[in-house]
Protein backbone atom coordinates (compact mmCIF):
# COMPACT_ATOMS: atom_id res chain seq x y z
CA UNK A 1 0.00 0.00 0.00
CA UNK A 2 3.02 2.48 0.94
CA UNK A 3 4.27 2.11 -2.18
CA UNK A 4 1.31 2.68 -4.09
CA UNK A 5 0.64 5.93 -2.31
CA UNK A 6 4.75 7.21 -3.55
CA UNK A 7 3.70 6.39 -7.27
CA UNK A 8 1.15 8.47 -6.93
CA UNK A 9 2.06 11.53 -5.30
CA UNK A 10 5.38 11.00 -8.90
CA UNK A 11 2.37 10.11 -11.06
CA UNK A 12 1.80 14.24 -11.78
CA UNK A 13 5.80 15.45 -11.93
CA UNK A 14 6.09 14.37 -15.47
CA UNK A 15 3.24 16.01 -17.12
CA UNK A 16 3.70 18.94 -15.55
CA UNK A 17 7.64 19.04 -15.97
CA UNK A 18 6.90 18.49 -19.67
CA UNK A 19 4.77 21.83 -19.87
CA UNK A 20 7.59 23.43 -17.90
CA UNK A 21 10.19 22.64 -20.51
CA UNK A 22 7.44 23.30 -22.99
CA UNK A 23 6.47 27.16 -21.87
CA UNK A 24 10.16 27.36 -21.50
CA UNK A 25 11.11 27.02 -24.99
CA UNK A 26 8.12 29.17 -26.08
CA UNK A 27 9.15 31.88 -24.11
CA UNK A 28 13.05 31.43 -24.95
CA UNK A 29 12.30 31.66 -28.88
CA UNK A 30 9.72 34.59 -28.52
CA UNK A 31 12.80 36.30 -26.98
CA UNK A 32 15.24 35.05 -29.20
CA UNK A 33 12.70 36.72 -32.21
CA UNK A 34 11.94 40.06 -30.69
CA UNK A 35 15.03 40.28 -29.95
CA UNK A 36 15.92 40.44 -33.55
CA UNK A 37 17.21 43.53 -35.35
CA UNK A 38 17.41 42.45 -38.80
CA UNK A 39 14.19 43.48 -41.24
CA UNK A 40 12.84 46.34 -43.33
CA UNK A 41 12.26 49.43 -41.17
CA UNK A 42 9.88 52.17 -42.08
CA UNK A 43 11.53 55.59 -40.20
CA UNK A 44 9.10 58.09 -39.14
CA UNK A 45 6.84 59.90 -41.74
CA UNK A 46 8.29 63.32 -43.15
CA UNK A 47 6.20 66.77 -43.05
CA UNK A 48 5.51 65.91 -46.56
CA UNK A 49 3.68 62.20 -46.13
CA UNK A 50 6.99 60.67 -47.35
CA UNK A 51 9.06 58.02 -45.88
CA UNK A 52 12.18 55.58 -46.02
CA UNK A 53 12.36 51.93 -45.65
CA UNK A 54 15.65 50.67 -44.38
CA UNK A 55 16.84 46.78 -44.54
CA UNK A 56 18.83 45.98 -41.38
CA UNK A 57 21.25 43.33 -41.41
CA UNK A 58 24.55 42.20 -40.56
CA UNK A 59 27.41 44.75 -42.36
CA UNK A 60 29.18 43.41 -45.54
CA UNK A 61 32.39 43.43 -44.32
CA UNK A 62 31.72 42.76 -40.49
CA UNK A 63 29.12 40.28 -40.24
CA UNK A 64 29.17 41.15 -36.40
CA UNK A 65 28.24 44.42 -36.78
CA UNK A 66 24.71 46.17 -37.83
CA UNK A 67 23.86 48.53 -40.74
CA UNK A 68 21.31 49.64 -42.46
CA UNK A 69 20.33 50.32 -46.12
CA UNK A 70 17.91 52.49 -47.60
CA UNK A 71 16.06 50.36 -49.87
CA UNK A 72 12.81 51.87 -50.38
CA UNK A 73 11.43 55.78 -50.50
CA UNK A 74 7.72 56.29 -50.15
CA UNK A 75 5.60 59.86 -51.00
CA UNK A 76 2.76 60.87 -49.67
CA UNK A 77 1.60 59.56 -53.17
CA UNK A 78 3.46 56.05 -53.74
CA UNK A 79 6.75 54.76 -54.16
CA UNK A 80 9.62 57.01 -55.73
CA UNK A 81 11.63 54.90 -57.78
CA UNK A 82 14.12 57.98 -58.76
CA UNK A 83 14.92 58.77 -54.94
CA UNK A 84 18.77 59.50 -55.05
CA UNK A 85 19.87 57.41 -52.25
CA UNK A 86 18.61 53.83 -52.58
CA UNK A 87 20.88 51.68 -51.90
CA UNK A 88 23.13 53.78 -49.63
CA UNK A 89 23.87 52.96 -46.30
CA UNK A 90 22.45 54.96 -43.64
CA UNK A 91 23.50 53.10 -40.54
CA UNK A 92 26.51 51.81 -40.11
CA UNK A 93 28.69 49.57 -38.01
CA UNK A 94 26.92 49.31 -34.74
CA UNK A 95 27.66 47.11 -32.06
CA UNK A 96 25.46 45.46 -30.43
CA UNK A 97 25.55 46.56 -26.31
CA UNK A 98 23.42 44.00 -25.27
CA UNK A 99 19.76 42.16 -26.51
CA UNK A 100 18.29 45.42 -27.17
CA UNK A 101 20.91 47.87 -27.17
CA UNK A 102 23.37 48.74 -30.15
CA UNK A 103 26.14 51.77 -30.18
CA UNK A 104 29.09 52.76 -31.48
CA UNK A 105 28.23 53.20 -35.22
CA UNK A 106 26.95 56.20 -37.05
CA UNK A 107 23.65 57.42 -39.10
CA UNK A 108 23.47 59.23 -41.86
CA UNK A 109 21.20 61.57 -42.28
CA UNK A 110 20.53 62.18 -46.36
CA UNK A 111 18.38 65.76 -46.14
CA UNK A 112 21.16 67.42 -44.20
CA UNK A 113 23.93 64.76 -45.85
CA UNK A 114 26.00 64.63 -42.42
CA UNK A 115 26.73 61.60 -40.30
CA UNK A 116 26.51 61.30 -36.46
CA UNK A 117 27.57 59.23 -33.79
CA UNK A 118 24.36 57.15 -33.38
CA UNK A 119 22.72 54.32 -31.01
CA UNK A 120 19.89 52.28 -31.31
CA UNK A 121 16.89 50.53 -29.26
CA UNK A 122 15.02 47.87 -30.02
CA UNK A 123 11.30 47.21 -28.39
CA UNK A 124 9.43 44.78 -30.27
CA UNK A 125 8.22 45.88 -33.29
CA UNK A 126 9.78 49.14 -32.67
CA UNK A 127 13.52 50.97 -33.26
CA UNK A 128 14.85 53.82 -31.44
CA UNK A 129 17.35 55.25 -33.43
CA UNK A 130 19.49 58.35 -32.55
CA UNK A 131 22.08 60.83 -33.70
CA UNK A 132 24.37 62.46 -31.60
CA UNK A 133 26.81 65.49 -31.72
CA UNK A 134 28.67 65.10 -27.89
CA UNK A 135 25.63 64.16 -25.31
CA UNK A 136 23.15 66.00 -27.47
CA UNK A 137 21.09 63.41 -29.28
CA UNK A 138 17.77 63.74 -31.59
CA UNK A 139 16.08 60.50 -33.25
CA UNK A 140 13.35 58.76 -34.40
CA UNK A 141 11.28 55.89 -34.06
CA UNK A 142 11.00 53.36 -36.42
CA UNK A 143 8.37 50.84 -37.29
CA UNK A 144 8.98 46.81 -38.27
CA UNK A 145 7.71 46.48 -41.78
CA UNK A 146 9.38 42.78 -42.12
Amino acid sequence: MRAKCRLRRYQGVRPMLRVISLLAAVTLSASTMAASVEGVWKTETNDEGGYLEITVSPCSENASLTCGLITQAVRSDGPNPDYEHIGKLMIEDMQRDDERRFSGGTIWDPEADKVYKSKMQLDGNELEVEGCIAFFCDGQTWTRVE
